[in-house]
């Protein structure tokens, strides 16, 4: 549920931060300074004009190819640029397009509700609920998901079978449970509309409603009842995969803070996110998300500027003995995974304790 009051929270964290004399007050200063927080409405313009393009191009070749198989083809184009287009929405989300709330939140409405078919407002609160207690016990959102366990009390509070099942493999079980990562998305979307606090409830549904219309019409008109179904299927499950792909480098496996912990703001951005190296061809499949120590820093900073800060927010981490965090995306991949595996040890440890029988009504043992 959104209220103005959870909007603003993201957006006001960064500067009750920068208290004068602070170590983060000190980085603001040579941010600005270089020009970093500037709007980039250039930029900003050609990557939406060229991701539009690519979108509805991907809708005519679907119509152009009819009912054929070769559609999957389609499905997963589609997927990619769901994901594309999601970026730009998380960007409207954090003000990074336009100065004016509004103007962001009218992009974000039709990047979202009506492209995407996700809430706008539902996302913006989850995620700055993120932004201002990253990787914190009880406090991050992005913590809180039930099929999996990110600490060793979260595996622990398991109670049902299926749930202890994923927590005990969840390593392996991490990537193929992306695969309902836009269903989730997706009921948890209707859910919020279905609330009476989300803000723009009526324009959030009536977009909604129209992408939804349209996706359905779209699909069942030019395919075959059977094709339609596994399109959709194989669309909403690559669209899922690659969304999720794109955030699990970000924090998963970084330290995880206590609920009550007290850590000033630069260095629970800092230590609690991990940025991904690589080329341009990186930062545009990840949407810039691989910088994102710096876009935790500087929610509104520009995603082209990420790059630029990198060196001056690395180095000054050094001068301030703060750990800074980057790797490849494929060693994020595995230290995430070792991180998910190394939780579950205590489900793992139990289960080989009670051995193959299951222990008798009444003696089931605590766990350790």
């Amino acid at each position: 549920m959104t209220t103005k009051g959870t909007l603003l929270a993201q957006d006001d964290a960064a500067p009750r931060a920068a208290a004068p004399g602070s170590d983060y007050a000190d980085l603001l200063h040579r941010v600005k300074a270089a020009g970093l927080l500037r709007r980039r409405y250039g930029y900003y313009l050609m990557k939406i004009a060229v991701t539009g393009a690519l979108y509805v191009a991907a809708w005519a070749v679907f119509a152009v190819l009819g009912d054929s198989w070769w559609q999957l083809t389609v499905a997963a184009l589609l997927a990619v640029m769901f994901t594309q287009i999601g970026f730009l929405g998380h960007d409207a989300g954090h003000r990074q397009i336009f100065r004016s709330r509004w103007a962001n939140d009218l992009a974000g409405l039709l990047l979202a509700n009506l492209a995407v078919g996700l809430s706008y407002g539902w996302w913006v609160d989850k995620h700055n609920r993120h932004h201002a207690h990253p990787n914190q016990e009880d406090r991050d959102p992005d913590l809180d998901i039930g099929a999996l366990a990110f600490t060793a009390g979260q595996a622990r509070a398991k109670r049902g079978p299926v749930t202890r099942f994923i927590a005990r493999r969840q390593r392996y079980l991490f990537f193929p449970l992306l695969l309902l990562e836009a269903l989730q998305l997706h009921v948890s979307s209707v859910r919020a509309l279905a609330g009476p606090r989300l803000r723009h409830r009526f324009r959030e549904t009536l977009l909604l409603l129209l992408h939804v219309a349209g996706y359905l019409a779209a699909v069942l008109l030019v395919l075959s009842p059977l094709k339609a179904a596994v399109f959709i299927v194989v669309q909403q499950a690559l669209f899922g995969l690659y969304l999720g792909c794109s955030f699990a480098p970000n924090h998963k496996g970084m330290p995880v803070l206590p609920v009550h912990g007290r850590t000033d703001f630069l260095r629970r951005q800092v230590l609690t996110a991990r940025n991904v190296r690589g080329s341009w061809l990186v930062d545009s499949a990840l949407g810039g998300l691989n910088y994102q120590i710096e876009h935790h820093l500087f929610p509104s900073m520009p995603r082209p500027n990420l790059r630029r800060a990198q060196a001056l927010v690395r180095s000054f981490c050094r001068q301030h003995d703060v750990s800074y965090c980057e790797t490849t995306l494929l060693r994020s991949y595995a230290q995430a995974l070792q991180h998910l595996h190394d939780v579950g040890r205590p489900l793992r440890r139990l289960r080989a304790e009670r051995g193959p029988c299951p222990p008798q009504r009444g003696t089931a043992a605590p766990l350790q």
